[in-house]
């Protein structure tokens, strides 16, 4: 009987309890809803903010930009820099304007052994097989040795004028090296690919060379089937002296072969007319170019046009030039007249 009213209070103390629970859960609920609430205000405010502070960094940099600007020091010595770049560029601009007017270039090297201006350069065609035909030249109007020596105190050097072999120093090319060791009368092309197809190619590379190596009044090209009256070209040389823009030689002119296989067959025959018939040029025996239109050859020859045959080559560069076109019979060598300076060998 007495131990009732302990039952009674243990059931009443565990109804106080979970009363003050369910009270005391109520507050933490609200407590986190509005701690939810101002977690997101203050997130928003936050991301708000950074796209107002992208936004004014980008009309500052706009305003800044467009803001004139202070030179510092540095930016003064780049505008100098350019002005100064500008002042050459007009320099060069009026030296080149002059160069041209005097020949296309400013400096040539000569080798006179008297440092005097040479009256002329002339270079004789050779191949590889012309052995026996050069010794022919030396013993006949070429001079060799010490009268070539005196040759060039007067003022004309002579050079057998040959390219290297396509397989570069084979025997082909060292005996051309042996035999100028012993003569010193040959001018060697050496970029230049010795080949009977590469003719026209040839003549870019020797008045190049012969420009580059020696400042002389004319450059004459001669090929290797010409004997020539070596006083009668020096006097006719003379009476030249300079005069600029001189090409002079047989001048000719002719049909263009359009028919391959034919000897004479010009693979670009389109490009001459419907007449196809060639423009006026001094035939490819002997060609002679005072200094100036030597010098245009030299500076331009990367970019001078080549045709089948190296007279009719010469010729088209000739045409886009002040070249004043001189036919002169003495130098026809295949005619029968007397009064000439070459004959076909």
């Amino acid at each position: 009987m007495e131990s009732l009213p302990t039952t009674v209070s243990g059931k009443s103390d565990r109804r106080g309890r979970s009363s003050k629970s369910q009270n005391t859960s109520k507050p933490s609920l609200i407590l986190a809803f509005f701690s939810c609430l101002a977690w997101l205000y203050v997130a928003g405010r936050l991301w708000q903010d950074a796209q107002y502070r992208a936004a004014l960094n980008t009309v500052l940099k706009m305003n800044y930009d467009q803001r004139p600007k202070v030179l510092t020091v540095e930016d003064k010595l780049v505008v100098l820099g350019c002005k100064d770049l500008e002042r050459r560029i007009v320099e060069t601009e009026m030296e080149l304007a002059q160069a041209k007017s005097q020949g296309y270039l400013k400096k040539q090297k000569s080798v006179s052994s008297s440092g005097k201006k040479m009256l002329a350069v002339i270079g004789v065609y050779t191949g590889f097989g012309s052995h026996l035909k050069r010794n022919k030249f030396r013993g006949s109007w070429m001079p060799r040795d010490d009268a070539l020596k005196k040759l060039e105190e007067r003022g004309v050097v002579i050079r057998f004028v040959i390219g290297r072999s396509a397989n570069r120093g084979d025997s082909l090319d060292r005996k051309i090296d042996e035999e100028n060791r012993a003569t010193k009368d040959f001018l060697i092309l050496e970029n230049h690919e010795e080949a009977q197809e590469e003719l026209p190619k040839k003549v870019k590379f020797f008045y190049s060379a012969a420009v580059q190596n020696w400042d002389a009044e004319f450059y004459v090209k001669v090929d290797d089937n010409v004997d020539l009256d070596l006083e009668g070209m020096i006097a006719l040389l003379e009476s030249r002296r300079s005069q600029d823009g001189a090409y002079i030689g047989c001048m000719k002119s002719g049909d263009v072969i359009t028919e391959e296989g034919s000897q004479w067959y010009e693979p670009e025959w389109w490009k001459f007319g419907d007449d196809k018939s060639y423009f006026r040029h001094a035939t490819g025996s002997l060609v002679i170019l005072s200094k100036n239109l030597a010098q245009y050859v030299n500076i331009n020859s990367g970019l001078l046009k080549t045709y089948a045959f190296d007279d009719t080559t010469i010729g088209s560069w000739m045409i886009g030039v002040q070249a004043t076109y001189i036919d002169d019979n003495r130098l026809c060598c295949s005619s029968t007249r007397q009064e000439k300076v070459c004959s076909m060998a």
